[in-house]
């Protein structure tokens, strides 16, 4: 990115005046050299967003930002219905509620080294994973419709997770308002065999060692120590999610002009927060991020089972659950006023601070986790959200280390049986359906997650306090 056409606000914000219909200001959130590295895209698509009606405050990028279909990936911005506000699908994603979670095993890298195999054999034996993988669950209509209601609370209603979860996921592990009659009957059948699945792409499952911690305070709030071993999942909503996104963005192009919308590209459909359609889409969204709270806590089941099956008395517990491609309706002060806003995070993660009503109790005093995922050989990081956040944007913040090659453009430099070979050497074990899968994420084909997150820290959007490195990784 060109950096002289942003204003320097400090080491790590920068500012886009608002030109050419412009409603509010650019900001992106990034030490120099990340902003260096961005695609010029990203000064574009940030800029087109705050051209969007009844935006708020700014159109905000994160230190991972890249580009993506119409808003960047790292964007967050904020609606005010009573305004014009707009909700925008592609400001949501194609994978709609795609979120990490974190477990606790209560084991030892040591533990973990002495069956590391035949542990990466259980996990990849019990979790589908791969393009258009499907599980051993079949949903008919009527309980595609309640999962679609329910969420996580409707897994662990069959006995696919456990009630204490609940506590530790966004929401209480179900979003309210979803409606599965503004969901295709298409979609519906994408999704009636993919859950509990991983899927492809940059989804995982990754049993991660703690190597270091920042914030000792915050750590022993959140059960962490050096030499854990953690799991992590990610994933989101599947066939569902993107078939949800691909129908209402062709509906919200066509009807732009029929509700008075400009586009500044047609990538950037949207419609009124209170108008017929945009109703219609918060409902299926809505169903979406409850098809992924759902997916995540079938996952966990299925990942609970396979550590038994190698450890048995294992229990493993919830960290944490949240999203990071999702439009929900908050409470925010501006300008000293508190309003009801539909804050867009599109590869953003929600990141509250400390004293926030929705944390659970046990958490709340340090602020929210921040889980954010890296690369198979790199490193992932978790953060809390912090009281500067929820002023800085929303309480929001990077959601991984963000893509610095495309995946045509990784798999022409990489054969995924030498980046299983490479990690394998660093004693990293990968299992996956797909070698060119595994190409197309090698670790050099992203940002330096490290760097990412110190750029989050450094500008407050959220306080590091642990690293984790990867001991085995389940891709897609």
């Amino acid at each position: 990115m060109d950096i002289n056409k942003l204003q320097r606000v400090s080491d790590y914000q920068w500012r886009i005046d608002p030109v050419n219909g412009m409603h509010v200001p650019g900001i992106i959130f990034a030490s120099k050299e990340l902003v260096l590295e961005m695609d010029d895209k990203v000064y574009q698509q940030v800029s087109n967003v705050a051209r969007l009606p009844g935006i708020v405050n700014a159109s905000y990028a994160m230190p991972d930002a890249h580009w993506g279909y119409g808003f960047p990936i790292g964007g967050v911005a904020a609606f005010d219905p009573e305004h014009g506000g707009v909700i925008s699908a592609g400001g949501v994603g194609f994978d709609i509620s795609c979120g990490v979670r974190t477990l606790h095993t209560g084991l030892t890298v040591q533990q973990v080294m002495t069956k590391q195999h035949e542990l990466a054999e259980a996990l990849y034996r019990n979790i589908p994973a791969g393009l258009g993988s499907t599980g051993l669950i079949h949903l008919n209509n009527r309980e595609m419709d309640a999962m679609l209601n329910g969420g996580a609370r409707w897994a662990v209603e069959r006995g696919l997770g456990e009630e204490a979860d609940l506590e530790r996921i966004e929401e209480h592990g179900c979003m309210q308002g979803a409606d599965p009659h503004q969901i295709s009957d298409f979609a519906k059948k994408r999704q009636k065999d993919e859950m509990g699945t991983l899927g492809s792409g940059n989804h995982y499952l990754e049993v991660q060692k703690l190597v270091e911690i920042y914030d000792d305070d915050i750590a022993k709030v959140f059960g962490l120590k050096l030499n854990d071993v953690k799991i992590s999942i990610h994933c989101g909503s599947r066939g569902l999610g993107h078939q949800i996104g691909t129908e209402f963005l062709k509906s919200m192009a066509v009807s732009a002009k029929e509700h008075g919308i400009t586009l500044p590209d047609r990538e950037l459909a949207c419609a009124p927060i209170n108008s017929n359609l945009g109703q219609r889409y918060i409902g299926a969204m809505r169903g979406a991020i409850n098809c992924a709270l759902a997916n995540r806590e079938i996952i966990t089941h299925l990942t609970r089972e396979a550590v038994k099956q190698v450890f048995p008395g294992i229990d493993l517990s919830l960290l944490y659950d949240v999203s990071h491609n999702t439009c929900k309706h908050e409470q925010h002060e501006v300008d000293g006023e508190t309003k009801n806003l539909f804050v867009h995070r599109k590869g953003a993660t929600r990141a509250y601070g400390p004293g926030h009503p929705s944390l659970p109790a046990a958490l709340r005093h340090a602020g929210q986790p921040v889980l954010i995922g890296g690369t198979m050989g790199t490193a992932s990081y978790i953060l809390a959200g912090t009281k500067q956040s929820m002023q800085l944007a929303y309480g929001s913040a990077c959601h991984g280390a963000g893509r610095s090659m495309s995946r045509r453009q990784a798999s022409k430099l990489w054969t995924g049986r030498n980046v299983m070979q490479q990690l394998a050497s660093k004693g990293i074990l990968i299992r996956s359906p797909s070698l060119r899968g595994i190409a197309e994420e090698a670790p050099s084909a992203y940002k330096d997650v490290t760097a990412v997150v110190n750029a989050a820290d450094q500008a407050g959007l959220s306080r590091l306090v642990a690293k984790l490195e990867p001991l085995i990784c389940i891709k897609g």
